[in-house]
């Protein structure tokens, strides 16, 4: 399964909204690594842990008493690579957020969904579901994420 998707961060003929940096960008995205609990349908916790990789973390998510780890691949500036640890008989579905420049000063982010492996018939009966509840969770991290831009929450201090 494959599902990507884009949303525009700047236009560059649009003036009513604020021009998001691209560093902004970056830290907001930070902030979805490191403080996801911070989102909109966020864990309660995270637990972030250094690994021996430059660039790679392990993290664990709690949702109330579920547990969900993964490990996450950063690119500094251009890219976040999120892979979850299997889990129970569900097929994992990586995630992939990098920024994109356009030549025009637009900004970019793509939003890219891959499963390792083939999905189970109820995954592939919910599929349609599950991509949409993807899509507005990326619409409402970058809600959140122009809310803290125009707060300066992700200025460097």
């Amino acid at each position: 399964m494959h599902f990507e998707h884009l949303i525009e961060i700047n236009a560059p003929r649009q003036t009513v909204i604020e021009p998001f940096p691209r560093s902004a960008l970056w830290r907001g995205l930070m902030l979805r690594v490191h403080e996801p609990q911070r989102f909109p349908l966020g864990p309660d916790r995270c637990e972030v842990a250094e690994s021996d990789q430059p660039g790679v973390l392990r993290r664990t998510l709690a949702f109330g008493a579920l547990r969900f780890s993964d490990t996450v691949r950063l690119e500094s500036g251009e890219a976040v690579y999120f892979r979850p640890d299997p889990h129970g008989d569900t097929t994992p579905v990586d995630l992939t957020i990098r920024i994109e420049a356009l030549d025009d000063g637009g900004l970019l982010l793509r939003f890219v969904y891959e499963s390792r492996g083939p999905l189970t018939a109820d995954e592939a009966f919910y599929n349609e579901y599950r991509q949409n509840a993807w899509l507005e969770n990326d619409r409402d991290m970058v809600r959140a994420l122009r809310q803290w831009l125009v707060e300066g929450a992700l200025t460097l201090s």
